[in-house]
C-alpha cells in the first residue's frame, strides 16, 4: 500500500505531497485524513494522509521510504475539511498544509513534538455483591452509605473525607475506574425561552432552513437578534441537524455564552482563543465524539468538524476579527458561505451596523435582507448628545462639563455608567520638554506607550518593553512629560472626580489573567462597581440593565486612522457602544465627546441612522474607487535591508504593470513602516475582475520563494493596511 502525505513544513518550495510505503502492520490503521509520522530527509515529521494510492500509480525512480507510525485512530481531516483546505489554499495563495493546520487546535495539528494531554479522573464504585464477605467498621459503613446515595464520586473526594477508602479497595468492596473527563463544564440550569415579538417571528418565518441562502439580519442594538438566532437553531435541531454560531472574540463574553447554555444545555461546545490548548483539545474531541449540536466560538470555530450542519450564524458580521491577519488570510464569512453550500444550509449574517459590502449585496438581492428596526418591547433607543470639545467647558483633562454633570446625576440615582476610550495604557508617548526626544521602540517605527501601573514603556506591535526613566538619556533633563491618553489615565482621573464611587477598567492589560474578563463582567453586573471604563471590548456583547449612561471620551481616535474605512469603523463603534445604554426598563442616554462634531459619521451615529450613513459613505467610495465598487489586493513586501527592499519593491511594481491592466497604487510605506526590525512596503491593486490576476500573483510568489531576504504577503480584501 502507498499513501500520499502532506508534511508539516509550510514552505512554498515543498508545497506538494510525498509518497510513502505503508508497512503491513499499519495497513489496517491507514485512512485518508489521519496523521502519520514519516522520515523526511534527516528528520522525522508529522503529516496528513491525503490519498491512498495503488502501487501501479507510482512511476518515479526514487526508492520509497516507509511511514514510521500512524498517530490517530480517528480521522482528523474529514472529506469536507480536505476539500475546504484546497479552496482556502487556492483563494488565499497559501500553502496547502497551512490551510489544513489553521483549521485544527494544537492537539490535532501535524506538528512533531506537540502533544496535549488527556485529562483523567479516578472514580470509585461500590461492588454490592462483595459486602456479604466482610464485616465493616463504622467508618467503612459511612463510605458505603455515601456511594449508595450519590453517583460519580471521585477517589480524591472520598479519600479527603474518609481514610478507609484504600482498605475497601484492597478487599474488592470498592472498585477504582479511571475515566476521561473534559475540562469545561456545561452544568447550567435551563430556563424557559422568551416568547418572540411579532417582528422577531416575522424574521424567523422568512428564513428557509431547507436551502442554502445568505441572509443579512440588520437589527438595531437591543432588538433581540440573539433570540432570533436561538429560535432558528431550535428548529434546525428538530430537523436532526447542527449549528455553528460565530461571535467576535471581544463579544464572546461568558454572559453571551450563558444565554445559549440556559436555552440548550449540554449539547453546546465552546471554541475560542481564551481557552487553553488543553481545553480546546477537549472541546474538539467532544464535538467529534459526543452529542454536540451547537458550537459557539470565535473565528476558528468555523472549521469545527460538525456533521449535518443546518445553519451557520455570524453575529456582528462587520467585525474585522473574522479576517485572519496571517497566512492563510481567510475570511470566516467566506468559509461560512462555502460550508453553507456544502451542507445546503442557510448562512445568517447579523449586525446593527453591517459592512457596506454586505448591505450593498442585500440591496442587490445577492443576500436576503431581514430587518429588526425596533428594540424588544418597543424600548426607546438611548438619547444621544454630541459635545463639541472646542466649545464646551472642561472640568478636567478628559471630561466636559455636560458629561461630568450627567455622570453625577446618574450616580446619585444608583445607576451605572460605561465609559469608552479605544486606547489602552496611560499615555501614548513620553517626551522630553527640553530637547524634544520622544521614546521610540528600537525595533519599530512607533512610540512607546506608557503603562503607569507597571511603570513600563511598551510597544504594542512587537512587545518590546523598558522601564520608564526619570532622566532624558539624550540631554540629562528631568523634564519628561506624557502626552496622549489611555484608559489607565482616565481611570486615575475618575477616582479623583468621583472618590465615593467604585471604578473598574476593562482592557487588554486587565484581562490577561484567565477568568479576569468574566470576573470584571460579573462584578459590574452585581453592582460592585459604579463605572466601567474600557476599550472596544466593552462596545459589544454586554447587557447590563442598570447602565443608563454611556460616555465616549474621544470619538475621534478611530476617525484619524489612515484607512478608507475609518468613517465606517467610527460609525459602527459609536453605534455599538451606544447600544449598551438603556437595555433594561430605565431610559438610557449617550454623550459623545468630539473635536469633529460636524463629521457625518458622528452625526449619523447620533441619530442611529444607518441608511443615511450608508448612502453618504457609498458616494465617497464610488468617487474614490473603493469597496464595494472595487475589490482590493494588498501586496506587502518586507525585508531587513532597506536599500535592497526599495529596489525590489520598484521591480515588483514594474512586473505587475507589465502583466495587469489594473489600477496599481504604490509602493507606499506601511503603517507603521518598521515592525520588529522589518521594513514594510505596500502595493494595492484595485480590480473588478481580472482573469490574469491569480496567475500573476502566483508567478510573483514563486519568483521570490527562494529569496530569503524578501518576504511577500498577499491579502485579498484586506481589513487593515
Amino acid at each position: 500500500m502507498l499513501v500520499s502525505v502532506l508534511v508539516e513544513l509550510s514552505n512554498r518550495n515543498i508545497d506538494k505531497t510525498f509518497t510513502y510505503l505503508v508497512p503491513k502492520d499499519f495497513e489496517d490503521k491507514i485512512q485518508v485524513g489521519v496523521r502519520v509520522l514519516v522520515p523526511f530527509a534527516n528528520f522525522k515529521l508529522e503529516g496528513f494522509v491525503v490519498a491512498i494510492l495503488n502501487e501501479n500509480e507510482y512511476h518515479d525512480e526514487y526508492e520509497l521510504k516507509s511511514i514510521i507510525d500512524v498517530i490517530d485512530s480517528d480521522i482528523i481531516l474529514t472529506p469536507e475539511l480536505l476539500e475546504l483546505g484546497k479552496y482556502i489554499s487556492k483563494t488565499t495563495l497559501s500553502t496547502l498544509i497551512s490551510a489544513y493546520q489553521v483549521m485544527l487546535p494544537n492537539g490535532y495539528k501535524a506538528k512533531k513534538g506537540k502533544k496535549v494531554n488527556i485529562k483523567y479522573e479516578t472514580y470509585v464504585y461500590l461492588e454490592e455483591k462483595m459486602l456479604d464477605n466482610f464485616k465493616l467498621t463504622d467508618k467503612q459503613k459511612e463510605i458505603v452509605k455515601v456511594l449508595r446515595t450519590r453517583k460519580n464520586i471521585t477517589y480524591t473526594y472520598l479519600k479527603s473525607i474518609n481514610s478507609s477508602v484504600d482498605t475497601l479497595i484492597k478487599k474488592g468492596i470498592l472498585k477504582k475506574e479511571k475515566v476521561e473527563v473534559y475540562r469545561l463544564s456545561n452544568n447550567v440550569t435551563l430556563k424557559e425561552k422568551y416568547p418572540l415579538t411579532s417582528l422577531q417571528q416575522k424574521v424567523v418565518d422568512k428564513v428557509d432552513l431547507t436551502k442554502n441562502d445568505t441572509y443579512l439580519l440588520h437589527g438595531v442594538t437591543g432588538s433581540g437578534k440573539t433570540e432570533v438566532y436561538m429560535e432558528l437553531i431550535e428548529k434546525v435541531i428538530e430537523m436532526g441537524k447542527t449549528a455553528i454560531v460565530l461571535i467576535p472574540e471581544i463579544s464572546l463574553t461568558p454572559q453571551t455564552v450563558l444565554r445559549f447554555k440556559e436555552r440548550f444545555g449540554s449539547i453546546i461546545a465552546i471554541f475560542h482563543s481564551g481557552l487553553s490548548d488543553s481545553e480546546k483539545y477537549d472541546e474538539y474531541r467532544k464535538i467529534k465524539r459526543e452529542n454536540i449540536k451547537i458550537v459557539i466560538g470565535a473565528r476558528s470555530a468555523i472549521f469545527v468538524p460538525l456533521e449535518k450542519i443546518g445553519i451557520i450564524i455570524i453575529d456582528e458580521e462587520h467585525s474585522t476579527s473574522y479576517k485572519q491577519e496571517n497566512m492563510p488570510r481567510y475570511d470566516a464569512l467566506d468559509v461560512a458561505k462555502w460550508r453553507g453550500r456544502y451542507h445546503n444550509a442557510p448562512v445568517i449574517l447579523g449586525s446593527a451596523t453591517p459592512t457596506l459590502e454586505s448591505y450593498a449585496r442585500a440591496l442587490k438581492g445577492v443576500y436576503k435582507l431581514l430587518v429588526l428596526d425596533k428594540r424588544v418591547n418597543d424600548r426607546p433607543l438611548p438619547s444621544v448628545l454630541i459635545v463639541d470639545m472646542f466649545k464646551n467647558k472642561k472640568v478636567s483633562k478628559f471630561f466636559s462639563e455636560p458629561l461630568y454633570l450627567k455622570m453625577q446625576e446618574v450616580l446619585e440615582k444608583g445607576e451605572q455608567i460605561i465609559l469608552f476610550l479605544n486606547k489602552r495604557g496611560y499615555a501614548s508617548n513620553v517626551v522630553c520638554e527640553n530637547c524634544g526626544k520622544t521614546f521610540m521602540c528600537p525595533n519599530c517605527e512607533i512610540t512607546l506607550t506608557y503603562h503607569k501601573t507597571s511603570g513600563m514603556l511598551r510597544c504594542h506591535y512587537c512587545g518590546y518593553a523598558e522601564a520608564k526613566k526619570d532622566i532624558c538619556p539624550s540631554c540629562g533633563s528631568t523634564s519628561l512629560i506624557t502626552s496622549g491618553s489611555g484608559t489607565e489615565q482616565v481611570e486615575e482621573e475618575l477616582k479623583t472626580l468621583f472618590p465615593d464611587n467604585k471604578v473598574i477598567r476593562m482592557d487588554f492589560d486587565t484581562t490577561t489573567k484567565k477568568g479576569s474578563h468574566e470576573k470584571i463582567i460579573n462584578d459590574f453586573k452585581e453592582k460592585k462597581y459604579d463605572i466601567l471604563i474600557g476599550t472596544q471590548m466593552i462596545a459589544k456583547g454586554l447587557d447590563f440593565a442598570n447602565v443608563t449612561l454611556v460616555g465616549v471620551i474621544n470619538a475621534d481616535n478611530s476617525l484619524n486612522i489612515p484607512d478608507f474605512r475609518s468613517s465606517e469603523t467610527t460609525f459602527a463603534l459609536l453605534n455599538q457602544v451606544s447600544g449598551r445604554s438603556g437595555r433594561g426598563e430605565k431610559a438610557g442616554s449617550v454623550i459623545i465627546q468630539t473635536y469633529n462634531p460636524d463629521h457625518y459619521a458622528i452625526g449619523y451615529a447620533k441619530n442611529n441612522n444607518y441608511l443615511g450613513f450608508f448612502k453618504e459613505e457609498m458616494k465617497n467610495r464610488k468617487l474614490l474607487g473603493y469597496p464595494p465598487y472595487y475589490y482590493l489586493v494588498l501586496i506587502r513586501i518586507k525585508g531587513e535591508d532597506y536599500q535592497n527592499l526599495s529596489k525590489e519593491v520598484s521591480k515588483i511594481k514594474e512586473f505587475l504593470k507589465s502583466k495587469l491592466t489594473l489600477d496599481i497604487l504604490g509602493p507606499s510605506l506601511a503603517n507603521p513602516f518598521r515592525v520588529n526590525l522589518i521594513y514594510r512596503f505596500n502595493i494595492i491593486i484595485k480590480y473588478k475582475q481580472e482573469e490574469n490576476l491569480i496567475d500573476t500573483l502566483n508567478e510573483l510568489l514563486n519568483h521570490y520563494k527562494t529569496n530569503n531576504k524578501i518576504k511577500i504577503d498577499i491579502d485579498f480584501n484586506p481589513r487593515s493596511f
